[in-house]
């Protein structure tokens, strides 16, 4: 099975130890997520695809550390970038083939508002982005409104697809999904249970319910708690 994996140099407390970008197939190729708009990055994908016959570069969404460096990758290789934030726009079903069988998107919205994972049903694989991390139990849910309801119906849906593999663009392969899906799934509902208590316990605006569920964090890390506890106050006020 030729799936190949390259670790782009930008790792974070958001990025973990970097991008991972994949490459599926041989003589049909795509490229998955091309991460950063870094030199050294999109100079390995261009050589890992440069005997490819055709090459589709996939985005499983927009932002800048999975889609960066796709319009350079594009060029390197006269290919076309499907995705959020690509040239083309893709919809969900729709299939690209690879010599090792179809990639089928997904419509997976949460973490952002277009995000797509692929399914690889030849290898019973889903790259899942940033749906799900490779490690730990969480991802940011925070992007805009509806954001937690979209995040948990995409748990679903890819638990539903019974894959034996998890292909994240964070950390690594995931060889017991069921166990993924239930942990970060848990952690959501977790969370969403805390914010209620807040509420309960007469915490009123978003910076105290922040404090109250996340205590002191980094500049950059405390503002990604305060949209995640306003996408929970938001799922929160919507009737069922």
């Amino acid at each position: 099975m030729s799936v190949r994996s390259f670790l782009a140099l930008n790792p974070g407390p958001v990025t973990m130890s970097g991008t991972r970008s994949y490459l599926v197939g041989e003589a049909v190729a795509a490229i998955i997520d091309p991460g950063p708009d870094t030199e050294s990055h999109i100079a390995a994908l261009a050589d890992a695809a440069a005997d490819a016959r055709s090459v589709t570069i996939l985005l499983t969404h927009g932002h800048d550390d999975h889609a960066g460096g796709a319009p350079t990758l594009a060029r390197a290789l006269g290919a076309e970038v499907h995705g959020p934030g690509g040239d083309h726009p893709i919809n969900d079903g729709q299939r690209f083939a690879t010599s090792e069988g179809d990639l089928v998107a997904v419509s997976t919205p949460g973490h952002a508002r277009r995000h797509f994972c692929f399914h690889l049903a030849s290898n019973d694989s889903v790259f899942v982005g940033d749906l799900i991390l490779g490690e730990g139990e969480t991802t940011w849910v925070g992007e805009y409104s509806g954001a937690v309801a979209h995040y948990l119906r995409s748990l679903d849906r890819i638990e539903s697809l019974e894959p034996r593999i998890l292909h994240p663009a964070h950390g690594p392969t995931i060889r017991d999904p069921a166990a993924a899906i239930a942990r970060f799934r848990d952690h959501r509902l977790a969370r969403i249970e805390m914010v209620r208590r807040a509420l309960a316990g007469g915490h009123t605006g978003v910076a105290a319910i922040t404090r109250q569920v996340y205590g002191e964090l980094p500049p950059k890390l405390h503002a990604m708690a305060t949209t995640s506890v306003e996408a929970i106050l938001d799922y929160l006020s919507t009737p069922e």
